[in-house]
Parts: structure tokens; sequence; C-alpha cells
């Protein structure tokens, strides 16, 4: 698939069910929702089903929904965004995040219990074409019991030998259909890494869907605290930030095509968690930032003025486009280097 038609495909999901997390809790606290968008600018297609508007927009770079409330000419609206309590509002603006973290479970659930991960065996799980291995009519299914004499037992002891002999001729011993024969295979060296690659795949396991459920839940949590690690390093000067923009990202979408549906599903469910967190920071113009201004509200009795509060998430977006231009141009730079 196309690695452009891929991102939006994969950004589009994202968003929708970000903004399907705001929609759901504006509903079931009876907020009335003006528009539900997915994409940003010109309208291409819009549907009205009772007091919301659903359309689609022209740019796959965001969504949004429109609550009664929200501006000041909407203020005496009962169901509007404002007239709900400081814990309704403050869910509402969580939801986002909270569905994008459920849909990194699902995910990462889809790839335990129905794709499948890596067995780390000493089995074939494919072959690439193009690659020595193919060439040397090795097949899927095949166990590769043995390199140059010495036994291999699962994949990393085995793709750690073909990667240190690049270039160098490798005897391998296979076991197919209980029948040991063997092929000398040379890996070829990888240009950017140094490596020797042969181009196998491991064989894949699957598990039962509780045991996936726990499995997701467990790799979600563990990479929320990794990306809360690095954001912390990166703010104290620990760790250098490296940063990727929409460039950098859908050139990692085409890098990540190259391997299956289940390495896309992983690198989707890691962009879910990072943009659910990145939008609880405390960041004008983020759900953070609002968070923030709800939880004052909450302290102080009143909320601040909207148009204190407006020009703090107009200042906010400007900083955070001016930092994407950045990022953007960084992406190129490093890709043409």
């Amino acid at each position: 698939m196309n690695t452009v038609v891929l991102t939006i495909i994969i950004f589009g999901i994202l968003i929708l069910v970000h903004e399907l997390g705001h929609f759901i809790l504006a509903k079931a606290t009876g907020i009335r929702v003006e528009e539900f968008a997915i994409g940003m600018g010109p309208k291409l297609l819009g549907i009205k089903h009772g007091e919301t508007d659903y359309s689609l927009r022209l740019l796959p770079i965001g969504g949004y929904n429109k609550m009664s409330g929200m501006e000041s000419e909407q203020e005496n609206d009962e169901k509007g965004f404002n007239k709900k309590t400081v814990l309704q509002r403050m869910m509402v603006i969580s939801a986002g995040s909270l569905m994008n973290f459920l849909l990194a479970i699902v995910l990462f659930v889809l790839v335990f219990s129905f794709i499948g991960v890596p067995a780390n065996s000493n089995i074939i799980g494919d072959t690439i074409a193009g690659f020595p291995a193919e060439q040397a009519g090795l097949q899927e299914g095949d166990q590769l019991t043995a390199i140059d004499g010495e036994p291999v037992n699962d994949w990393v002891e085995l793709t750690q030998i073909i990667q240190n002999n690049p270039e160098r001729p490798l005897t391998i011993t296979i076991n197919r259909d209980n029948e040991l024969s063997e092929v000398t295979i040379t890996p070829q060296k990888d240009p950017e890494t140094g490596l020797g690659l042969i181009g196998i795949r491991d064989s894949l396991m699957t598990y039962d869907v509780w045991s996936g459920l726990k499995l997701g839940a467990e790799r979600a949590v563990s990479i929320l605290v990794l990306i809360v690690s690095s954001l912390v390093q990166i703010i104290t000067g620990q760790a250098p930030a490296e940063v990727a923009g929409p460039v950098g990202i859908v050139q990692m979408i085409g890098e990540v095509a190259q391997y299956g549906i289940g390495t896309v599903f992983n690198f989707a469910a890691l962009l879910s968690l990072n943009l659910g967190l990145i939008n609880l920071l405390p960041i004008p113009a983020l759900d953070g930032s609002r968070l923030v201004f709800l939880a004052i509200e909450g302290v102080r009795g009143k909320p601040i003025s909207p148009e204190r509060e407006n020009f703090v998430h107009l200042i906010g977006f400007t900083l955070l486009i001016l930092l994407m231009i950045l990022i953007t141009y960084q992406d190129i730079i490093r890709i043409f280097n």
C-alpha cells in the first residue's frame, strides 16, 4: 500500500478515536455537540443527524467537536459545555486521550491474539524475496538447527551469528520434514548498519484473547512509563530531544510497513499512546492546558475569563505550529543527509 495513503489511514483512525472519546462523553453528560468533524479546512462531506452535523474536511491533519457553550455568545445554552460541573467537563476533555490509550490496547491485543508475535524460535516464518535465503531455497517452516556446526536454539542466537558475519559464507544445517541437509549462504551486508542479512523472518505465535488482553495492557502501560521517563530526561537535559514530525513519521510508517501488518499495528499503537499522552501535557492549545484551567476553576470557585483562556490557547497554538514547521524542516534535512 502507498505510504502516504497508509499514513492518512493511520492518523485518520487515531484522530477519529480521539475525537470520538470527547463526543461520547459530551453526549453522555448532556452537552450539545453542534459538529463532529474529522479533518480541518473546507468541508468535503457532511450529514445532519439530530442536533449534530457530522463532517469530513479536506485536510487530514486533525479533527474537532464543536460544543455549545464553549463560545461567549453561547453562555446561556442550558446544554452548553460551560453549564456542566468542573468534573464533568474534565471528563469530557480527558476522554480523547483515554480513548487513544484504549485503542493502543486493542491494537496490541489484535497482534498478540490474532496476528501473532515473534516466537523467538529457530524456525523460519517466511523469506524475503531477492535475499540470499530465498535464493538458496530456504522455505517457511524450515528449522535452522546449526551454523558452521554450532547448534542454534532460538531466533536471537540465530540472527546474532548471521548479523556478525556479513559477506562470509556460512554453512547452515536445515531440518525440513525431519530430514537434515546443509546449505551454504553468504549474508549480504546492510549498507546502513553494516550487519549481515539473509532475508528471513521469525515464525509467529498467538495467545488466547484473555492472555492477549493482559499482555496488551501490560505493553501499553510499560510504553507509557517509557515515554514519560524519556520526556523527563529530555526536559532535564539528560537526553537529547529527538523528535519526529509529520515527514519523519511518514518515513517510519513506510519502513515498518515492509515488515508486515503486525509491525504496522504495533507502530500505530505506539503513535496512539504518544498522541494520548502528549495531549494531556499542560501545553496551551492542548487538552492538558484545558484541564489545568478547569482545575484552577475548581479551586477558586469561578472560571478564568474566556478571553484570557482563549488568548493563552492562541499563543500556544501559534508556538506549536512554529515548532511543527521546525521539526518538519529537521526531518527533511535528516532524510536528505
